[in-house]
């Protein structure tokens, strides 16, 4: 029975790899702060620790070793180098979830070649000295450089679900259901999206599988924003108010000024099936405005 420690493993999607994993009878370690309790109970082993605090961590996971952890809440290089220094030599493999934000938005279709992590240069600092993507690019190269087990990082676009605690499908829906404005910067940008439920059977995958390296995982398909907000307008029976340009305040999550969007041929070609993004959206769209 595979031994697997989860960092990041109470909420979104993190919560559904634990489930996933418990399904299948692993021994399943979370590691948390404490914050958000622990949703599973006896059937996980718990560790509550700050992955920040590099000797702390090294002492919660003193004398033990793990098959396969998936770290969901690495985002600097510092907490990357940490890693490998405290888990060489004591895992097997490594799953990190990374993002499409290790891509240039350019308005391109985006695959794997177009981040280089085992060529590009490291700058070591901690979260607050870098920005979200930049901060994953760098985990990504500390990973592939100083890792002395297999690693997998694993690039999500926006993950979606009626339980995403970041609510950003849930800010248009309300929005447009209240009457209140939207900013957004190009509304015939598309974007590439994924389940939260498939990005959790994406990163069992990851794990359970041989490949190794970066990996796009994305449903099939992409939107350009103008037709998403056509789908909330159907399901809340409101015409959307869009500004184009705007504050903070109303700005949208997912205002971007050219596409950005990932192709998953990459991981397609090794197996794993992905959904129709045609298929979902909908239907969350729908639901999400039914529970507003």
């Amino acid at each position: 029975m595979k031994n697997i420690l989860v960092l990041g493993g109470t909420r979104f999607f993190g919560r559904k790899l634990v489930e996933l994993l418990i399904a299948d009878g692993y021994h399943v370690v979370i590691m948390t702060r404490g914050q958000s309790g622990n949703p599973f109970g006896d059937q996980v082993e718990h560790l509550i620790v700050d992955r920040l605090n590099k000797e702390e961590l090294a002492k919660k996971v003193e004398g033990r070793t793990f098959d396969i952890v998936y770290d969901n809440i690495c985002y600097s290089p510092n907490d990357a180098y940490a890693f490998c220094e405290i888990f060489n030599g004591k895992i097997g493999k490594l799953v990190f979830t990374s993002t499409l934000s290790t891509y240039e938005a350019d308005g391109n279709e985006k695959n794997e070649a177009d981040f280089d992590p085992y060529h590009y240069e490291i700058r070591m600092g901690d979260i607050a000295d870098f920005t979200y993507g930049e901060g994953k690019r760098q985990a990504e190269a500390v990973f592939f450089k100083y890792a002395k087990f297999p690693v997998v990082a694993v690039r999500f676009p926006i993950v979606m679900g009626e339980d995403d605690y970041t609510r950003r499908l849930h800010f248009h829906v309300e929005r447009i259901a209240n009457g209140e404005p939207i900013g957004f910067l190009n509304m015939d940008a598309e974007m590439s999206y994924i389940q939260a439920t498939e990005a959790a059977e994406f990163l069992k995958w990851s794990g359970m599988t041989n490949v190794e390296g970066p990996y796009n995982a994305t449903a099939n398909g992409k939107i350009s924003l103008s037709n998403l907000i056509k789908l909330i307008e159907e399901a809340t029976g409101k015409s959307a108010k869009i500004a184009l340009v705007g504050n903070e305040e109303i700005r949208s999550p997912y205002a971007v000024p050219v596409s950005w969007y990932m192709t998953n041929d990459k991981a397609a070609k090794e197996g794993f099936q992905f959904t129709n993004l045609q298929d979902w959206l909908k239907p969350l769209v729908e639901a999400i405005a039914r529970g507003k």
